[in-house]
């Protein structure tokens, strides 16, 4: 992959792929997902998340997690990941890691906080892995 900075689209394609690699077990689980890329974090999230910064968030999970669904009559919200651009592109530039690999992690980041994983849990999987 070149250093020339991705569009937003081009980011959006780079996430659609890594979806589309997933093995089935999660894919099947993502029917109705929505990705969205936007440059930053809107204001609301911003403060939402005590962000001290809009570059302190690479990605966001906003829905119901999937066992918290079937408590619900009918779901209240689409599920979205967002990713933002401008801070995952920083991250790229500062770390040097394939923005492939790091669109990747961040998406399944993401998705377990769909399947109802927190950041603890998840910290704990990739220190087994």
């Amino acid at each position: 992959m070149s250093k020339t900075p991705p569009s937003l689209d081009e980011l959006h394609a780079i996430a659609e792929a890594a979806l589309a690699a997933l093995p089935a077990p999660f894919a099947g689980n993502l029917d109705g997902v929505i990705i969205r890329v936007d440059e930053f974090p809107d204001s609301e999230t911003e403060e939402e998340m005590g962000l001290e910064s809009p570059f302190d968030i690479l990605g966001l999970y906003r829905g119901i997690a999937i066992g918290r669904k079937a408590n619900l009559a009918v779901s209240q919200d689409v599920d979205m990941i967002f990713l933002y651009r401008r801070p995952i592109l920083d991250y790229w530039c500062e770390t040097g890691d394939d923005l492939v690999h790091v669109v990747r992690h961040i998406l399944i980041h993401e998705i377990g906080h769909h399947f109802g994983l927190s950041d603890d849990d998840m910290e704990r999987i990739e220190a087994t892995a």
